[in-house]
C-alpha cells in the first residue's frame, strides 16, 4: 500500500464546498473511505456555506447553543445545504442555499443524548401506559408515530428532541425548549 495516496473517488473534490453529484458520485463508488472521508471533511468539520462571509458568526451561534444546552461548542454541528452549499436530500437534491433555506443543527453530545433517551423513554412509557395526554388533536395526532420513530432513531444512535412534548416530566427536553425555542422546527 502506498502511503497517503488519495483515493481517485475523493480526488474531484478540490472545493470547500464541492458540487454535490461530485460528493454523491465519490459517496457511491469510493466505498466506506470515501463516505467516511466526505462526512469528517465535508459534512461536519469546517467552515460551513452559510458563513462563508462571517465564519466567526457560526463560532457565536455556537457558543450562545452551548451555554444553553450546557455542552461545548464543539459538539454543535450543522447539516445540509448550509454546511455545503447545496442540498443532498433526495426531493432537494442540488437546491442551492439561499434566503429559503433554514440552519439544521445538531448536537453530538454523550451526556445530552443520554439524558433526551431518558425523557423520550419516560415519555414512550407514559403516553403508553395512558398516564399522559396530548393536549390537542394536533398533538394527539402524531405521538404514535413519535413513539414509533423514536424508538427506531434510538437504536440507530439519534433523537429529535421535538417528537417528546415539553412537560415538567421530561426535563431535559423542557429545558431544550425553553431555552432553545427561538429556533423553530420546520
Amino acid at each position: 500500500m502506498e502511503p497517503f495516496k488519495v483515493s481517485p473517488h475523493l480526488s474531484t473534490l478540490l472545493d470547500s464546498y464541492p458540487d454535490v453529484k461530485l460528493i454523491i458520485d465519490a459517496a457511491k463508488n469510493g466505498g466506506n473511505p470515501s463516505k467516511e472521508a466526505i462526512a469528517r471533511l465535508w459534512l461536519s468539520e469546517g467552515i460551513p456555506f452559510a458563513f462563508k462571509k462571517s465564519p466567526a458568526l457560526y463560532e457565536v451561534v455556537r457558543v450562545w447553543l452551548g451555554t444553553r444546552l450546557n455542552v461545548d461548542p464543539k459538539e454543535i454541528h450543522l447539516s445540509g445545504s448550509a454546511r455545503i452549499g447545496q442540498s443532498l436530500a433526495p426531493a432537494k437534491l442540488g437546491t442551492v442555499f439561499g434566503n429559503h433555506s433554514d440552519l439544521d443543527l445538531f448536537v453530538v453530545s454523550e451526556s445530552l443524548f443520554d439524558n433526551v433517551t431518558a425523557d423520550f423513554n419516560n415519555w414512550s412509557y407514559d403516553f403508553e401506559t395512558g398516564s399522559v395526554q396530548p393536549n390537542n388533536d394536533t398533538e394527539g395526532k402524531y405521538w404514535g408515530e413519535n413513539n414509533t420513530r423514536g424508538q427506531k432513531n434510538l437504536q440507530r444512535g439519534f433523537l429529535d428532541s421535538f417528537i417528546v412534548p415539553n412537560r415538567d416530566a421530561y426535563p431535559t427536553i423542557k429545558k431544550f425548549h425553553n431555552r432553545c425555542g427561538c429556533l423553530n422546527r420546520n
